[in-house]
């Protein structure tokens, strides 16, 4: 099992000082850097600490997913908060559910599916007060890796790291130890979806569609049966290309994000999804999402993503099979987006939630900005915008003319 700390992910450049036993560093400088080692759990002990708790304080909010009253939100490498939001106003933290390594999710009813760090895990979450563990999938998601060769043991999970400063004189030769990531400070940055239907965020690289759920990891397409909810079944693994983000489900079809393009995956054959178009872009990070006629594709530019494109993409998908775009709108660092009606929401990052009115693809126009929180995802969901910031879960009501009225906030709490 091929396992990674999410907090990795964000790194411009992981410095390996020593490739081999032998391996030594020579230069003329002095430099700084966190040496990181690896804390191991066996499957046992992680799979033990699958179990629900109390409600606790959000400290480092993720991606989210929204079914009826309830939001269901990611605390990152630790598990879902359970949150009652019947009034949006005052919402209430109501359980969590610890599931080391948990950065995606999805909730089919009273059934959820999260990553369990390179694994899945199916729960019965019918008492949130006291959840069963239905199923693990062993190795659902090898995306989990690590950089310039580190090789962890396989044999256990990598569940935290150790962290610590040192100052390594460049002119001596210092030979690295094995097992131990050295890491430039001055690069590292943290990264950062009748019956009732869910609704993911853009950011998700899980989905609901009929009786599937379709999840994706760096390379590949995953398509899992969920007739049964509680016992999924791995139905077929599609290669994609490569650097694949996200996943969006409109319709009969999927819209997968990946930091070189758009692809549109039909699925009148819902186990084996097929390609219907791609649609390239500059090398970025790149969600998107989509109505019957356009898709929208934010790009941005960070240190995970590289290039220097930060925009809007709106393309004209009537023919699915030959995209088009229409037009390019500049922004400031958007991640997340959400559409409901004409209006179009945009988390632009440091610059705040921005809605627009996107009547007329070609001629999108800025409504609002809402400034003053650092944004990553939004859904729109009943007239609600629920947006995750660095800071917490903002929601706002919202009108079809895009006026905005703060409802409430679920603040972090730091550590």
């Amino acid at each position: 099992m091929r396992q990674f700390h999410s907090a990795l992910s964000g790194l411009m450049a992981i410095i390996i000082c020593g490739f081999t036993m032998q391996g030594c560093v020579k230069d003329t400088c002095t430099r700084r850097f966190t040496m990181m080692t690896p804390v191991y759990k066996t499957n046992e002990e992680v799979r033990a600490n699958i179990k629900n708790s109390p409600a606790k304080e959000v400290q480092h909010p993720g991606k989210m997913f929204v079914l009826g009253n309830y939001i269901f939100l990611n605390e990152v490498d630790k598990g879902v908060h359970i949150i009652d939001n019947s009034n949006p106003a005052k919402p209430v933290n109501k359980y969590f559910v610890n599931i080391p390594g948990n950065i995606d999710l999805a909730v089919n009813g009273t059934t959820l599916y999260a990553d369990l760090y390179s694994d899945m895990v199916t729960i019965d979450i019918s008492n949130p007060a006291s959840i069963v563990v239905n199923k693990v999938i062993e190795d659902a998601f090898p995306f989990r890796r690590y950089s310039n060769g580190f090789v962890p043991d396989n044999s256990k999970v990598i569940v935290d790291w150790i962290k610590k400063d040192t100052t390594v004189e460049c002119a001596t030769n210092w030979i690295s130890p094995r097992g131990i990531f050295f890491m430039d400070v001055r690069a590292f940055s943290s990264s950062q979806s009748a019956a009732v239907v869910g609704v993911s965020g853009s950011m998700a690289r899980f989905c609901l569609l009929n009786n599937y759920l379709y999840t994706v990891t760096d390379n590949e397409l995953n398509v899992f049966n969920i007739s049964q909810a509680a016992q999924p079944t791995l139905a077929n693994k599609i290669p994609v290309g490569w650097s694949i983000e996200t996943i969006y489900p409109f319709k009969s079809n999927l819209f997968i994000g990946s930091r070189a393009g758009m692809f549109i995956y039909g699925t009148s054959n819902p186990a084996k999804p097929n390609q219907v178009s791609a649609f390239s872009h500059a090398t970025v990070c790149d969600p998107v999402i989509a109505d019957d006629e356009y898709a929208y594709v934010t790009l941005r530019s960070g240190t995970t993503c590289a290039g220097f494109t930060n925009q809007l993409d709106v393309l004209d998908i009537t023919n699915l099979s030959t995209p088009k775009l229409v037009k390019s709108y500049p922004l400031t660092n958007p991640h997340g987006l959400s559409k409901s009606g004409y209006l179009l929401f945009i988390c632009d990052g440091a610059d705040g939630l921005k809605v627009f009115n996107a009547a007329k693809a070609d001629d999108i126009k800025l409504i609002k900005t809402v400034n003053g929180m650092d944004t990553f995802d939004v859904i729109t969901y009943n007239n609600i915008a629920m947006v995750i910031g660095k800071d917490g879960l903002y929601q706002y009501s919202f009108t079809n003319e895009g006026v905005l009225t703060f409802l409430s906030k679920i603040s972090i709490q730091p550590a």
